[in-house]
Order: structure tokens, then sequence, then C-alpha cells
């Protein structure tokens, strides 16, 4: 039971954000709200999400880890991002690898330390080698507009 409380107390915050995005079409921040299909299940998941973008790309960065949206973007590689009625297909151009992640992890942070500084437990001015060495801990994905054939 305390399990269970433990876990609704965590995704209040998300209920409450979601639903301003979602029903509302505001965006907290720059929040959007990411659906994406379960890998098994095939059913359409949403979660609130703060989308990235650096030198003409976007990205999806995962402050809490291998989450579910991450592994079930790994498997089906295409997702909406909406706010409101507002809605963006995307597909995965492809997840980068640690190497690559330490300045994405730095305009993140900048953009966001407010909202995700106590999942990726660093300084608001982590140096890129403090950036590198969590980088495994924090996917990311660079996305594109979906195309259609």
């Amino acid at each position: 039971m305390a399990n269970d409380l433990k876990r609704t107390l965590m995704n209040a915050p998300n209920a409450v954000v979601g639903w301003v995005i979602g029903r509302l079409g505001r965006s907290p921040g720059g929040a959007e709200l990411l659906d994406v299909r379960g890998r098994t299940s095939g059913v359409v998941r949403t979660v609130p999400v703060n989308p990235l973008e650096l030198d003409g790309r976007r990205y999806l960065v995962a402050p809490r880890g291998e989450t579910q949206w991450v592994k079930n973007l790994r498997v089906v590689s295409e997702g909406v991002l909406r706010v409101g009625q507002r809605r963006h297909e995307f597909e995965v151009a492809r997840e980068l690898p640690d190497d690559e992640k330490a300045p994405i992890l730095r305009a993140y942070l900048d953009r966001w330390y407010w909202q995700v500084s106590r999942q990726f437990g660093v300084p608001k001015d982590a140096t890129l080698d403090q950036l590198s060495a969590i980088a495994q801990n924090h996917p990311v994905f660079e996305i594109r507009e979906r195309t259609r054939a």
C-alpha cells in the first residue's frame, strides 16, 4: 500500500503538467507531451518531456534515465510531440552515443536545471567532463520531423 501511495504522489506532478499541456494548450517552460506507442502492448503512452532545440536540431533527453518512454522509443522509433491541438509527428534520427552527449546535456541543464537538477546530480555549472561522466545515465535521442512516403 505504501508503494502505491508513493507512486501516486510521484506521478501527480506529471499528471498536472500533462493536463495543462494537453487540455489548456499551455507549455510550461517549453514542455510538450510525448505520445509513443508501447513496445509490447501497442497502447499509446503519454508523458511530459522537455524537447531541446540546439544548432538547428531537436533532441529528447531522458533526465530519469532508462524510463518506459525511452524503451518504447528505442523500439518504435517514432512518436508525436504535442501542446494542446498542435501536433508534430517525429521519427528518431538516432540515439546519441555517450561520447556525444555532454554538449547536449549542458544545453539541457542550462534550460531546465530548475526542474531536473535532482535527476542529474551535478551542479548547474557542471563541466563537460562532469557531464561526460554521467552521460551513460541519460539517453538522448536526436529527432526529426516525420516524413511521409
